[in-house]
């Protein structure tokens, strides 16, 4: 990759569940590739509802056991946010819809993508909100998104290895 960084903004409804996990998530997966100098990983919401709020205490609850701390403060997504960041990543079809709209050029779209393809499990091809779950919820979002994140990963690898 170039001296620059690679900029990953991870979006659900809140920011409080689904983009906060997904960025620490992925966060420990480009440190533990020796990546870190190499990206730059955030999350947003939709909405500004918990704007500066840590991420829900649940979710924070079931990440610690798996070795993340999330520590992030809830915001809304900027404009900025589509000039500042080369790829975002929607958890769920709403969430990119939304995104969409906000997007001013079809260039900014075209850094939308939905994180349904990276996961490979055969029940979901988003990451259903756990807000309104238990237990079960927040694990299954665990769950999806360490192994979207590292499709996702192996994915921004591959495709640097092969512009090299």
């Amino acid at each position: 990759m170039s001296n620059e960084k690679f900029k990953i903004l991870f979006v659900c409804l809140g920011n409080i569940c689904r983009s906060p996990a997904a960025q620490a998530v992925m966060q420990r997966l480009v440190d533990e590739h020796g990546l870190t100098d190499q990206f730059a990983i955030d999350s947003a919401g939709i909405s500004g509802y918990h704007c500066g709020d840590l991420p829900d205490r649940r979710m924070r609850v079931h990440a610690r056991p798996r070795g993340y701390e999330l520590t992030h403060r809830s915001r809304p997504v900027e404009r900025a946010d589509f000039e500042e960041f080369d790829l975002i990543i929607a958890m769920d079809a709403s969430n990119a819809s939304d995104l969409r709209e906000l997007a001013a050029t079809p260039d900014e779209v075209l850094k939308i993508e939905l994180i349904g393809p990276y996961i490979h499990h055969p029940h979901y091809d988003y990451v259903p909100d756990p807000y309104y779950e238990g237990s079960e919820g927040f694990e299954l979002v665990l769950d999806l998104l360490e192994e979207a994140c590292n499709n996702l990963l192996d994915k921004l690898i591959e495709k640097t290895n092969k512009t090299k």
